[in-house]
């Protein structure tokens, strides 16, 4: 290859090569506005990074790497293009973004999405067919994490589940029942309504009285009765639930108040 004498931008094949060791000062040779500024130091340990002694032997070879017509301002200006270099990248955006991604912060495990869960059937109380942990018609299952579920269980603690572990426990509605019976409340009615016994066992005696003296109203109060029970209008006397079974046919009400949501609308 014939070299240009007189070119500025052109380096000797032999120069080039005696700078450019990057296996042990990790220099890079520069061209255009650059040219004067012959090495520019991405070696972190040119920064002292590996302590002093490292630090002074890594400025040392890049001392020794430097062409001899290379003054010492132009050696401060490279040192300070390096500076900048690392300043730029430890505090730029990229350094932001890896700053934020380490330091996200787990979520709770009860703010955790549908799909990132599975919580078990409660168990259910045989005489009452409600959760066994029923207090203040408020029950609460046992909720597990999916697996590589990351979050902070009931304690506080930042736990990596496996899919075996309880995270949290997740609060179900039940119902208060006091031993009124929905099959007995029924057959009471078909069968004996016009004696007014499902009114007695209910809880309403004056009602049950006056059935059994009218022989059930002549019958209609008996079938007004019956289909009231039935759809679970009546109920107890005290306010409490019927028992039922849990997996069973229950009827729930609904009620719309000023805070109820109401969704707007839309007409063609």
């Amino acid at each position: 290859m014939h070299i240009l004498k007189g070119s500025p931008n052109v380096i000797p094949r032999a120069h080039r090569e005696k700078n450019t060791r990057i296996d042990e000062t990790g220099f890079y040779p520069l061209r255009g506005p650059f040219k004067n500024v012959a090495l520019l130091p991405f070696s972190l340990r040119l920064l002292g990074g590996g302590g002093s002694g490292r630090g002074e032997k890594s400025v040392s070879k890049m001392a020794a790497a430097w062409p001899s017509g290379l003054s010492a301002p132009e050696a401060a200006t490279a040192r300070l293009l390096g500076v900048l270099w690392f300043v730029s990248v430890t505090t730029g955006p990229w350094g932001a973004v890896a700053t934020s991604a380490g330091g996200e912060e787990s979520p709770k495990c009860e703010d955790l999405k549908v799909g990132q869960y599975i919580c078990k059937d409660p168990k259910i109380n045989d005489a009452t067919q409600e959760p066994v942990n029923c207090t203040n018609y408020t029950a609460h299952v046992s909720c597990f994490p999916a697996p590589n579920i990351t979050c902070k269980d009931s304690s506080g603690n930042e736990t990596h589940f496996t899919g075996n572990e309880v995270g949290f426990f997740k609060p179900i509605s039940c119902r208060n029942v006091n031993g009124y019976s929905y099959k007995v409340a029924v057959a009471l009615s078909l069968f004996l309504g016009w004696l007014g016994a499902d009114r007695f066992y209910l809880g309403y005696p004056a009602l049950g009285l006056l059935k059994f003296c009218t022989v059930g109203f002549c019958g209609i109060g008996s079938l007004i009765d019956f289909i009231l029970i039935s759809m679970q209008i009546v109920g107890p006397s005290d306010g409490s639930s019927y028992i039922i079974d849990y997996y069973g046919t229950r009827l729930t009400r609904l009620s719309i108040t000023n805070e109820t949501y109401r969704k707007t609308q839309l007409y063609p």
